[in-house]
């Protein structure tokens, strides 16, 4: 199944794991550290209150709140990614946010890699993957096996979509690392 077609089926819980585990995964460039988004996630759990929701993310963007980072496109697209985070968890508004923030980690990536990607971002999410590059493959599979994971696990999934978007994240850490080293 596609991504479109996977975050088209995603609920709420879904939707929102989706849309912060790309965020997740991108927190490195904001200078964000690997706790930043754990009330978040700890919200989607059994248990978790959907109304606290708007607050722990003001909490959060409040931990961030840092100087402009320039004209670096990619921590651009992920200071993007948490600013346009609804306010409310509700599954119409964390799917258009879902949808955007699966968009955006994956144009990261895209403009992280050092080999040429020359497919679309939205045919990749479409399931056409000619001209993928490495960096943005491995993207495209850690968005399908977090929306995997929610759908056929529901909130016992949240656990295994956590660890996937933290080896996400620790590989764009390095792929920036990398980056820094090389212009500086």
């Amino acid at each position: 199944m596609s991504l479109v077609e996977l975050i088209a089926q995603a609920d709420e819980r879904g939707l929102a794991a989706s849309g912060l585990a790309c965020l997740d995964r991108c927190v490195p460039l904001l200078g964000g550290d690997d706790e930043l988004l754990r009330p978040l996630w700890a919200n989607l759990a059994d248990g978790g209150d959907p109304a606290a929701w708007g607050d722990l993310l003001e909490q959060t963007r409040d931990k961030l709140d840092a100087p402009d980072t320039g004209a670096d496109e990619a921590a651009l697209l992920a200071r993007r990614m948490l600013d346009a985070a609804p306010a409310a968890r509700s599954a119409a508004e964390v799917r258009v946010w879902a949808d955007a923030c699966s968009v955006a980690s994956l144009q990261i990536h895209r403009l992280l890699d050092p080999a040429e990607d020359t497919g679309e971002v939205d045919a990749h999410r479409a399931g056409r993957t000619e001209g993928m590059s490495p960096l943005v493959a491995a993207e495209l599979r850690r968005q399908i096996t977090v929306l995997e994971l929610l759908a056929g696990h529901g909130p016992s999934g949240l656990r295994r979509a956590l660890d996937v978007s933290t080896e996400g994240r620790r590989v764009l850490r390095a792929v920036v690392s990398r980056r820094t080293r090389q212009q500086g």
